[in-house]
């Protein structure tokens, strides 16, 4: 169980979550036998581990406590998060610490390209927190940062997962003009759920922010996700289905919600394996390129091949050969 207490510094005792410290506990329910994880702490986790420390890189995979982490350092698959460890959102499912951000490294960006290098990825996973302090939400950040794998990893295709850029005008052009090769913006939930599970986002925003991206550059594959069992019914995931579909999102990912710590929203269910592949099958039937859906499904969980598999789905929509390099001249799907 994570507290909500930074343990790693008690004589301050700063709390993670500022917010959530007085808010009522819930009880954290038990999981079912079909939510099972490798534990961390095999030979190929730990020298993922010290690639990521050597480097001062923050992942994803700890700050959010994934339950992947032990499959995929295993790997030498780790989502790096950057521009921090600290939120300026408060987001009711996430475990990644909340407060006022410190200012930017502006060495991060060579970073993550060194520690790409490294690890050998063919693949990239970039994250970051929210940056709401930040005139431009850590757009250029992020571009700087891609330019930089490029640089050092020609070979090594991008996939970010960005922050909404909320009344940040030209942010997302900025993004988009650095060429990712997949831009993913999770929309977490079904809209109903906002107010208790994202409050700081708008639904109909974020779903924009990805129209838009295909509207800039249709090469780029887009992709987006949510979590279920937070008290959402079938026909809202089904609406959601529609609606990005009506922002040509090509992957769409979905996975159960596991509540970090009792201060956190609760878990409403279990949504069974039968269910998830019931709407997985929904989904491709309604045109998407590509789905996750399981208990398990995180957003970077196998990105690797599942972008192969992606850019071998358009492939064979278009009627053409998988190219190396898919260029702007492509038609959106």
């Amino acid at each position: 169980m994570v507290t909500v207490l930074n343990t790693l510094n008690r004589a301050l005792e700063k709390p993670r979550h500022p917010e959530k410290v007085n808010r009522p506990e819930t009880p954290v329910l038990k999981k079912p036998d079909w939510i099972r994880v490798r534990a961390p702490g095999t030979p190929g986790w730990q020298e993922t581990a010290n690639i990521v420390r050597a480097n001062g890189l923050v992942t994803v995979c700890e700050e959010a406590s994934c339950p992947n982490i032990g499959e995929c350092w295993q790997k030498k698959h780790a989502t790096f998060m950057i521009m921090g460890d600290t939120c300026t959102r408060a987001c009711a499912f996430c475990n990644v610490r909340t407060g006022m951000p410190g200012p930017l490294d502006m060495d991060e960006p060579q970073k993550v390209a060194d520690a790409v290098a490294r690890l050998g990825l063919e693949h990239v996973v970039v994250t970051s927190v929210d940056r709401d302090d930040l005139t431009d939400g850590g757009a250029e950040h992020f571009a700087r940062t891609i330019r930089a794998i490029r640089a050092t990893s020609p070979g090594t295709t991008i996939e970010i997962l960005t922050p909404d850029f909320l009344r940040k005008d030209g942010a997302l052009e900025v993004v988009v003009e650095a060429k990712p090769d997949v831009f993913n913006h999770n929309l977490e939930c079904v809209p109903s759920l906002y107010l208790k599970v994202r409050p700081g986002a708008r639904y109909f925003h974020s779903l924009r922010l990805l129209q838009r991206v295909k509207e800039l550059d249709p090469s780029i594959f887009t992709k987006s996700g949510i979590m279920v069992g937070l008290g959402e019914v079938r026909n809202e995931v089904l609406q959601l289905m529609d609606d990005f579909r009506s922002a040509d999102i090509d992957f769409m990912t979905i996975g159960q919600y596991l509540q970090p710590t009792r201060k956190h929203h609760p878990v409403m269910s279990f949504v069974t394996p039968d269910e998830f592949k019931s709407y997985e099958t929904i989904a491709y039937a309604k045109g998407f390129l590509m789905v996750s859906s399981s208990p398990l499904t995180r957003s970077s969980h196998h990105a690797g091949e599942d972008f192969a598999r992606l850019r071998a789905a358009r492939s064979t929509k278009l009627g053409t050969a998988a190219p190396a390099n898919l260029t702007s001249s492509l038609a959106p799907v």
